[in-house]
């Protein structure tokens, strides 16, 4: 069982996200096992994440930057885990520690800008007014790439609200994984799986 939903039914699509976890990871994830319930619903879902990494220009930092800020201000643990330590592998632990703790100090300025705004779309986005963008584009993002981040984010919350309404704990190989600053400022969400 993963989360709240008892295991779907092994279909081809479900036995191809497994096993490209397997490949990938070493272990099949609690939210490969959520979603194994609808694995066209979870490609289409992320054919879209990837479009907007295309349009908005996204490296694996910036994916990183946006995707721990957002899911610390949701309040995602599993995401803010998983990309802690990615982003801690790009950068290093105490730049994604701080990120998931809101001090964005080991950021550049554009990078700040759009770790706020990631954390703004996850809290308030009816709060966001025509100065917010203007911040934005004074750190050098077009309204293009503006928008691709904004549906970035909008995507990743999307995913996390799945994986967090059905009851998906973080991974237990994150507790090994992450880097330990990451797991000490991961202080919210759902528990690591035992």
């Amino acid at each position: 069982m993963s989360g709240f939903l008892e295991p779907p039914e092994m279909t081809p699509e479900a036995q191809r996200l497994f096993d490209e976890d397997l490949a990938e990871r070493g272990h099949v994830m609690n939210l490969t096992r959520l979603w194994a319930y609808q694995p066209d619903t979870k490609t289409g879902l992320f054919d879209l994440v990837q479009q907007t990494v295309e349009a908005g220009r996204l490296d694996l930092r910036t994916r990183g930057i946006l995707v721990t800020a957002c899911a610390s201000a949701f309040g995602d643990s599993y995401c803010s885990l998983a990309w802690g330590g990615k982003l801690a592998e790009v950068a290093d632990a105490r730049t994604a520690s701080g990120v998931l703790r809101g001090d964005d100090d080991g950021l550049t300025p554009g990078e700040r800008a759009l770790a706020h705004w990631a954390r703004t779309v996850a809290r308030d986005p009816h709060g966001i007014g025509q100065a917010d963008v203007r911040v934005l584009r004074e750190a050098g993002f077009d309204d293009g790439q503006i928008f691709a981040v904004t549906v970035f984010v909008a995507l990743r919350i999307a995913f996390s609200t799945v994986n967090d309404a059905l009851g998906a704990r973080p991974d237990a190989a994150l507790r090994a994984s992450a880097p330990r600053s990451v797991l000490e400022a991961v202080t919210f969400g759902r528990p690591i799986e035992d």
